[in-house]
């Protein structure tokens, strides 16, 4: 009995040996980076894919030599039936643990898509359309109805969309960026409103959006936005036309050809600034953050004119009066001049 039960207390010690030697592996296995993974990797994740395809799929890959622990590791933590799907970037030094972490946590691969200030609806829709991260369109639903299917209560889309930077997950929808990018101005608008200066001549945050459209085209220098936001302001005070060129563009739509001419300032439209009072119907673009806050915090100005200075700087010249104005506009034409060479006739 003696030697049966020290047998069984030998085999029992050698079980016991081995299973915290095999812990042991496991534990060390589990967290030393993978040995395969000596540059990034793009792994995509199926959806429905289940735990065991997904390890031995890891395994062809040469990235998980002992799938059966990473499998036995995911059953210990609970977590076999919670992997995500997706795309997701492997970076040198990952171990098994972390990856199944990640798997878990959804942390796919996000991709960067930058709508510039200033473009119009139609120009961010053509850009997200185009970028290969972006799911396709069923159908190819034209730019004007699927920006309005983002933008609650059928409005018009112009200026609804704030540039920035957005991030998203490869296979999101044209439609889903729109909405975040919609969301984003929401935000935005709401928080100019709400730090707006007392008094401003607009009734309404969309009046403010406007404004900051015009505001944004009409500029690139950022010291200038608050104050063409302050020649804006003060014409409207004043009841005078604000005879701002990029509206008049955007109101020529696909017939303006790069020159704007004397006969398309006179061309009646709901945009033509020269032809008609107060703000135009509808933003012209998509105005940043510095345009909002220029439009609802214009500087203190008693300017009521301005033109290019015509040294391609993108910069202007201000004036109180049409009398400095007109000086102003023949100081635009001989700088002009003086850039292309020509001579003065």
């Amino acid at each position: 009995m003696r030697l049966a039960f020290r047998i069984a207390l030998l085999l029992l010690l050698l079980a016991a040996a081995a299973w915290i030697g095999l812990r042991s592996y496991e534990t060390h296995w589990l967290a030393a980076p993978i040995a395969a993974l000596d540059s990034p990797r793009i792994i995509v994740i199926p959806a429905g894919a289940s735990l065991t395809a997904v390890a031995h799929d890891l395994q062809r890959r040469g990235l998980l030599d002992q799938p059966w622990i990473w499998i036995r590791h995911a059953k210990r933590q609970g977590v076999t039936t919670r992997i995500r799907s997706g795309e997701y970037e492997l970076q040198p030094g990952l171990s098994p643990q972390r990856l199944l972490q990640r798997l878990v946590a959804g942390e796919v691969l996000l991709h960067a898509l930058t709508i510039p200030e200033g473009w119009t609806f139609r120009q961010a829709v053509t850009l997200i359309r185009r970028h290969p991260a972006v799911a396709p369109d069923a159908g190819e639903v034209p730019a004007m109805e699927l920006a309005g299917r983002a933008v609650a209560g059928g409005r018009y889309p112009e200026g609804l969309f704030f540039p920035d930077t957005y991030r998203f997950p490869r296979g999101t929808s044209a439609r889903a960026i729109l909405q975040l990018a919609h969301g984003r101005l929401e935000q935005q608008l709401a928080a100019a409103w709400e730090r707006r200066d007392p008094d401003l001549p607009l009734a309404t945050p969309y009046e403010a959006l406007i404004l900051a459209s015009l505001i944004e085209k009409e500029t690139g220098a950022p010291g200038e936005r608050a104050i063409i936001a302050g020649v804006f302001v003060n014409r409207l005070r004043l009841g005078m036309r604000l005879q701002t060129d990029p509206s008049v563009i955007y109101g020529l739509g696909d017939a303006w050809d790069g020159r704007l001419r004397h006969r398309d300032l006179e061309a009646d439209t709901p945009y033509n600034s020269y032809t008609r009072s107060g703000l135009p119907p509808t933003p012209i673009a998509l105005p940043g953050h510095a345009a909002l806050d220029a439009a609802v915090r214009p500087a203190a100005t008693d300017a009521l004119y301005f033109v290019a200075t015509g040294l391609g700087d993108g910069r202007h010249f201000f004036a109180r009066t049409l009398g400095e104005h007109n000086a102003n506009v023949a100081r635009y034409l001989a700088n002009l001049r003086a850039r292309s060479g020509d001579q003065v006739r």
